[in-house]
């Protein structure tokens, strides 16, 4: 055999090595975790899948992505107004419209 031939069976058989791992790490893992107490009730615990957005999506990372928007519109006001161009403004305002209806809807609920 030559060198060539012994250098890719062993790349072959450290990448099956990886591959048995990941399947045994992610066979570990539970197939449905709980809601995470800090997303809306509305949202399903399936979407967003990633632990970063599930953690953005919170109020506290809402929090942390408003002061964010903020330090960008005041730094670079240029750069921020290409970022907002980007973003699909209408459907984000029906949704931030949306979320204050149903919270003066279940404020009013309370009061009376």
């Amino acid at each position: 055999m030559s060198e060539f031939d012994v250098a890719k069976s062993e790349t072959l058989s450290r990448l099956a090595q990886t591959r048995e791992e990941l399947r045994r790490v992610l066979a570990s893992l539970p197939e449905s975790e709980a809601p995470d107490q800090g997303i809306s009730a509305g949202m399903s615990s399936d979407f967003p899948r990633s632990r970063t957005m599930k953690a953005l999506l919170t109020g506290r990372g809402m929090g942390t992505l408003g002061a964010m928007l903020g330090g960008v519109m005041v730094a670079r006001p240029a750069l921020a107004l290409r970022l907002v161009r980007l973003i699909p403004t209408g459907t984000i305002a029906r949704m931030l419209l949306g979320k204050a209806v149903s919270a003066l809807r279940a404020r009013r609920g309370a009061q009376g």
